[in-house]
């Protein structure tokens, strides 16, 4: 799993905290629940480290211990909630979103940029089923998403070049991007027409189209999509259809973020 890029150390630095919260990150679809040395393996930790930040989070509440084995316990959940409680992003972000889910049929997110990947922060879904499914909280890599090229597309140079210099380009399926060269093309051609559109690269079965969502000094501090099953829309034709609507939601978006600066300044990029 990616991790978000260490900040710079100093003497306010606390290593013990950032041990304890290695080892909740540990725990992923992968690995849901794993022994001691798993933990330390997995967290780069030493067993003795590992054991202590376990136990600790056991006393805490946060991990449960069954036997051998170490998992997460739901209390972890009140973190996610604290920050979309704070921000207030069911009262900005989600009615743009639904009203893009009514009028489509879409599913409809919003993304961060994390680390090598995107973070959704947002995210309106249908009934309708699609192999690879994502909620609030779900990390995908960044080269296999329209979301995730479109806001690389705006980021400043240097932030493009840390990303290539420590991405690794995956393949998922025979349409991935898997080259820089390809990526760099790709990220311009989003930055030409201010869009991306992703047919069956994170896996088959699945179109969508993303553009950037703005602040007020034309930072690209997020993306929205809608996304649907190939079965329903030719990639053309949800590009035509769904991009105005977007771009409308996506400048709704910027626009409520001036009037929400907690928000605003917690989606963007240090």
């Amino acid at each position: 799993m990616d991790q978000p890029a260490k900040p710079g150390k100093d003497s306010e630095y606390l290593s013990t905290l950032e041990r304890g919260l290695k080892v909740l990150r540990a725990f992923d679809a992968t690995h849901p629940e794993m022994q001691l040395s798993e933990v330390a393996q997995v967290t780069g930790l030493s067993p003795a480290v590992a054991r202590r930040c376990l136990n600790t989070l056991v006393q805490l509440g946060y991990i449960a211990q069954f036997g051998r084995k170490f998992l997460l316990r739901p209390e972890v959940l009140s973190f996610g909630t604290a920050y979309l409680s704070s921000m207030n992003v069911e009262q900005v972000v989600l009615p743009p979103l639904q009203k893009l889910r009514d009028d489509t049929g879409d599913s409809s997110s919003m993304a961060v940029l994390s680390g090598t990947d995107i973070l959704y922060v947002a995210h309106v879904s249908t009934n309708r089923r699609i192999r690879l499914g994502a909620n609030v909280g779900t990390r995908f890599p960044l080269h296999a998403t329209s979301l995730g090229k479109v806001l690389l597309a705006f980021q400043p140079e240097p932030v493009v070049a840390r990303y290539l210099a420590s991405a690794s380009l995956q393949r998922f399926t025979e349409r991935t991007v898997t080259t820089d060269g390809a990526l760099a093309e790709r990220l311009q051609k989003a930055r030409d027409t201010g869009y991306d559109s992703a047919l069956d690269e994170l896996d088959y079965g699945i179109v969508s189209v993303a553009v950037p969502v703005f602040d007020a000094q034309r930072n690209a501090i997020a993306s929205i999509n809608c996304s649907t099953s190939t079965t329903r829309i030719s990639q053309d034709e949800l590009v035509r259809t769904r991009l105005p609507m977007l771009r409308e939601a996506a400048a709704e978006i910027g626009s409520a973020l001036q009037r929400w600066p907690a928000l605003m300044h917690s989606l963007q990029q240090n």
